[in-house]
């Protein structure tokens, strides 16, 4: 007798790719792009290939069914279905993938779906060599990414096919990938009871992702069945249903967290730095530690925390509390000189300082609105009293001749030129009311009086 536990085979395919779905029917969420007419659904429809042929790029975050319904529409058409990674797949697979569809369009009428999962790994030579295939119609490419394809695939692939976008499954869309594979024949087969609570676990630990939730319930089953096991050896009384059950429990002892959903080359690397930063911005400091851990807890650079902490302190705070920038710098050479994990703890000062602090993007506006003067050719000849009067000759032609010397001033601040006749009367600093910044408005209101007697 095998001692494999009910529900589970030894050296199964993984219960995410069991219960993957075979018809477009079978597909959960995605409904935007699933209605009757749509491209993906026509394109599945179309058995005899009269219809023509449309290559389509699936662009979406892990686990939202790009997989399942390039095989759906492969399985659902009568298509010849071929799969390659663009992880381990080069230009040599991809010719080989065209003359055979070639033979078996040329040969037998049968049509090819090349499904090129993650085609942001190619590069621009290897997306070229798709180009043929997809202009003749030899295949019908299904691509997928989760990266931005405007960025990540070629123009001409990207105007020779449709741009699809999925969204992040619902948590009513994972419930019924949950609740299928518990009791369909190629999941669970309905040995094991799901306990509502450990249901809702799931889903909120898989975040949107159908391959996570699936995960999760298969390592959760694994769990229960040895628990039951070990129940049912120690004598104890099963009840009437003997079914192991899936608990709370089971599943935090299965899946100690949620994996977060984090490409740090992708775009959940840009939108967590950029909600980061709009919090610090916004002087949310909850929502900024949040945004901290995210990044911390999926492996991000600390480095790359660190140059924007520093670019923050300046930008957004500025001489609002021009410690910041400092604490900001500290913390940088705090996490490069104890390293990750501690290195979080100074981090999150850091964090803590920047999200309290008063707010004043000022100083870097002024300097922004010089340069914009600069570049249009706004600058005029350096008045000739500030001159360097030190080289042979300058004295002659009157460099440096006037100038008055700031310390001989019992105030150390005194009255004179000092920007071009052309910006004489202009202003690019204006200080907000904001923390340490109210002082120097205060002084420079003074030390403008004083030098430019306005």
């Amino acid at each position: 007798m095998s001692d494999a536990q009910p529900g589970l085979r030894s050296g199964a395919t993984p219960l995410a790719v069991r219960m993957r779905p075979k018809s477009l029917d079978e597909v959960a969420g995605q409904r935007h792009l699933l209605t009757p007419g749509s491209p993906l659904v026509s394109l599945a429809s179309d058995k005899t290939g009269e219809r023509g042929s449309v290559s389509v790029i699936l662009w979406g975050p892990p686990g939202t069914g790009k997989t399942t319904l390039a095989q759906a529409i492969a399985h659902s058409s009568g298509r010849r279905f071929v799969e390659l990674s663009a992880v381990s797949a080069g230009v040599r697979d991809v010719r080989q993938v065209m003359e055979e569809a070639r033979t078996s369009r040329d040969l037998y009428g049968l049509s090819t779906v090349l499904f090129l999962d993650e085609i942001h790994r190619f590069s621009k030579a290897q997306q070229d060599a798709l180009l043929p295939g997809v202009e003749n119609g030899v295949i019908i490419l299904v691509a997928a990414t989760t990266e931005n394809p405007s960025f990540s695939v070629i123009s001409p692939l990207l105007s020779r096919s449709l741009l699809l976008t999925l969204e992040t499954l619902s948590d009513e869309d994972l419930g019924i990938v949950v609740d299928r594979a518990v009791v369909d024949p190629r999941g669970l087969a309905d040995r094991f009871v799901l306990d509502g609570e450990a249901r809702a676990a799931i889903i909120r630990l898989a975040s949107g992702d159908a391959r996570r939730a699936l995960t999760a319930l298969e390592a959760a089953s694994v769990s229960a069945a040895t628990t039951s096991a070990a129940t049912t050896d120690a004598g104890t009384d099963a009840g009437t249903d003997a079914r192991p059950v899936i608990t709370t429990e089971i599943v935090s002892l299965a899946v100690d967290r949620a994996l977060l959903r984090y490409d740090r080359n992708g775009d959940e690397h840009y939108d967590v730095i950029s909600a980061f930063i709009k919090s610090v911005r916004g002087s949310d400091v909850d929502a900024s530690l949040h945004y901290l851990a995210r990044m911390i807890e999926a492996g991000e650079d600390p480095r790359f925390i660190c140059r924007r902490i520093i670019v923050l302190a300046s930008e957004d705070i500025g001489m609002a509390d021009p410690q910041s920038l400092v604490i900001a710098v500290a913390a940088a050479d705090a996490v490069q000189y104890i390293g990750m994990p501690e290195g979080r703890i100074p981090l999150a000062q850091a964090v803590v300082h920047l999200a309290t602090a008063p707010k004043s993007n000022a100083a870097y506006l002024a300097l922004d609105a010089a340069i914009a003067d600069v570049r249009a050719g706004k600058t005029g000849r350096v008045p000739k009293h500030l001159r360097d009067g030190h080289y042979p000759g300058a004295k002659r032609l009157g460099h440096g001749k006037g100038y008055k010397y700031p310390h001989d001033d019992a105030l150390g601040v005194l009255a004179q030129q000092y920007p071009p006749n052309e910006l004489k009367t202009v202003r690019y600093y204006e200080p907000t009311e904001h923390g340490h910044e109210r002082e120097v408005s205060s002084r420079l209101a003074k030390l403008r009086r004083i030098i430019r007697g306005s």
